[in-house]
């Protein structure tokens, strides 16, 4: 019989459905089960595209006998990490401070309390290389439940409190950002920067999308070539390398090795969308022709592969297919042919396991057209495949980064169907996850989650629908940006300067997490802060200019010191250093073209519709403005192109 899982929202929880294991979701009664059966809780920690997660399911969930010591001893609670980030931040901190590292799928040990005294990630069904048993340790930690409880409580106690002693060390208490700061900040990443292949630091390599970003806004501000060089390098190599997808577009999550040749192949839509809005202005910058090319297959692929039938974006697709992680993705040499495997790179040797080869690109091809036919004929072979699983709940805040990408990326290449999909998008998710002004962070199918709206959610929805309102001039879009920003000033403001990442009326937790770093994502707070700035070079309102100030000013220190870890803070403070350059066109689709292509990091430009911007203008003109102060109007293309561009408001 199915467990508790089988009424799941997540496909990740519905993956453990048929489990021997009788899990729990994330819920108060499983924490009620625990204490009245006077047993620890038992916490895994996953999602559906993590490998490793699959690998632990199939050698130890799956297995009638280990469920059964589990069942017995323990009430077992298995959580979904993309629609509960609070629950896999705190316990996430937890891991990484008892065993300095952390990763998925996450295990953790829990007094009934919620308190958590053991943790770790991976475990065998055997020990081996160090590792323990995952039989051996559950047999550990019930011999230790029964006979060291009063040392167990202790440890659970201290870990919450060191956790809020390090929360307190770690708040931002920066007192401004100042143009050194970002010279400084871009001074480190160029340190770090792999100047053979592209990237920061060795292997795995992520890719870096809010440190290139913040690298393309440095440039567009300074001029410093050294930024510009770093950003083409980088994104080249990755565009070029097996992170991705030369056949239908598309980046796998991170590469294995320092080159970008191997990919960890799942597949995210935030990193996708992140990539696409980074190709795009990586072009608008350089007018380089790869950079085109990516972007738009990008979106191309998220609307071929992520969309959902509500018109919302998946959150992924599955590394592994036929339970092989990457087999839907390698070839041999006689699976492509001769000419093929000269373009791909494609060897006897193999770039991956069994003489497998990722494909790569690794440079224009002599014969463009030879390139598409073996591409489309490679595709066309592929897609008789077993294709990786589709983890199709869709999230609010990557949602909104999709939303962004498509908007941009719609109206730099002139690409209308994009700006479609994204109001579609926006439609599905302003309609469908709001209930009474407040978020949900997911849906499946056309029905709504429980789990409630985070910051990031908050914040990266509304810099979307801010991105849509730009470029249709519909003011509903404005209206639901400008109801969620002052819903996450209300709700999730700390007191002192910063905001926590959960509401303050969602659920405690036995620490409320706050974190102001960028991960692979942006920080709840960065991504607040760059939508408010964008809401207030649109509309004037200078309270929210004045707490998106007051957010990038505390970074400033975290922003310089650990930039790889701040590209998102780090690109919004260049915004705010530049900005606010305002740019409205009326009745001219020549001007908007031009108007579209300034650089500046602060720059609004809307060019149609009923926006606060373009009130009261007569039309045939283009209107030059910094803080609402503007210039003469411009008729003139050419003399638009001179006035937007980086001479003229650096």
């Amino acid at each position: 019989m199915p467990n508790r899982l089988a009424d799941s929202t997540s496909p990740y929880l519905l993956q453990h459905k048929d489990n021997p294991v009788e899990w729990w979701p994330w819920c108060d009664e499983a924490f009620e089960e625990a204490r009245s059966r006077d047993v620890p809780v038992f916490l895994s920690v996953g999602y559906a595209a993590c490998h490793w997660c699959h690998v632990m399911a199939h050698e130890s969930f799956e297995d009638d006998a280990l469920a059964t010591y589990l069942n017995a001893h323990f009430v077992s609670i298995k959580v979904d990490r993309e629609e509960r980030p609070d629950v896999d931040a705190v316990y996430m901190e937890a891991t990484q401070a008892m065993t300095g590292q952390g990763g998925w799928p996450m295990t953790a040990m829990l007094t009934p309390s919620g308190e958590p005294f053991f943790c770790g990630t991976y475990f065998p069904p055997q020990s081996r290389h160090g590792m323990p048993s995952f039989r051996r340790v559950l047999e550990s930690v019930t011999d230790a439940w029964l006979t060291r409880r009063d040392e167990i409580e202790k440890v659970g106690a201290e870990v919450v409190e060191e956790l809020s002693k390090r929360a307190a060390a770690s708040s931002l208490h920066g007192d401004g950002i100042t143009t050194p700061q970002l010279d400084s900040a871009a001074a480190r990443l160029s340190a770090d920067h792999d100047d053979a292949r592209g990237g920061f630091g060795e292997a795995p390599k992520f890719p870096p999308s809010m440190a290139l970003e913040f690298l393309l806004r440095h440039f567009a501000r300074t001029a410093d070539p050294r930024s510009a060089e770093i950003v083409a390098r980088t994104c080249e190599a990755m565009a070029r390398g097996g992170m991705y997808d030369q056949l239908a577009g598309g980046f796998a999550r991170y590469s294995v090795d320092a080159g970008w040749v191997v990919p960890h192949f799942e597949k995210m839509l935030y990193d996708n969308a992140l990539l696409a809005r980074l190709y795009a202005h990586w072009w608008r910058q350089s007018g380089s022709p790869l950079a085109a090319r990516i972007a738009v297959e990008t979106c191309e692929w998220m609307l071929s592969d992520l969309v959902t039938d509500e018109g919302g974006f998946a959150a992924s697709l599955d590394a592994d297919s036929e339970g092989e992680e990457g087999r839907y993705y390698v070839w041999t040499p006689a699976q492509v042919g001769a000419d093929a495997a000269a373009i791909f790179n494609v060897t006897e040797a193999g770039t991956f396991e069994h003489g497998r080869s990722v494909l790569q690109l690794l440079r224009d091809p002599d014969d463009p057209a030879r390139y598409l036919q073996e591409r489309a004929r490679l595709l066309e072979i592929r897609r008789g495949r077993v294709s990786p699983g589709r983890d199709d709940k869709v999230v609010a805040a990557w949602n909104g980064l999709a939303i962004a990408a498509l908007v941009e990326t719609g109206m730099l290449f002139d690409r209308s169907d994009f700006i479609a999909s994204a109001r579609r998008c926006a439609e599905l998710v302003t309609g469908l996850h709001r209930r009474d002004h407040r978020l949900r962070r997911v849906s499946r199918a056309g029905v709504v989650g429980e789990p409630v709206g985070v910051l990031e959610d908050y914040g990266d929805l509304a810099d979307g629908l801010l991105a849509l309102h730009q470029a249709t001039g519909e003011p509903r879009w404005l209206d639901v940006a400008h109801e969620l920003l002052d819903t996450a000033l209300a709700h999730f403001d700390d007191g002192a300067g910063g905001f926590y990442d959960t509401a303050d009326d969602a659920e405690a937790l036995v620490r409320r997490p706050q974190d102001p770093t960028d991960g692979a994502t942006p920080a709840g707070t960065t991504a607040v802060a760059g939508a408010l700035l964008t809401s207030a070079a649109l509309t004037g309102r200078n309270d929210h200019r004045e707490v998106a100030e007051r957010i990038i000013n505390r970074a400033g220190d975290l922003i310089e010191r650990f930039p790889r870890f701040a590209g998102g803070s780090a690109a919004v403070a260049e915004a705010l250093v530049a900005g606010p350059l305002e740019i409205a066109v009326v009745g001219a689709p020549e001007l908007s073209r031009v108007a579209r292509l300034t650089t500046s990091p602060g720059a609004v430009v809307v060019t149609s519709g009923d926006s606060p911007l373009l009130a009261d203008r007569p039309a045939g003109a283009a209107y030059v403005c910094r803080g609402f102060v503007c210039d003469a109007p411009i008729s003139d293309p050419g003399d638009l192109a001179v006035r937007v561009s980086s001479t003229q408001w650096r």
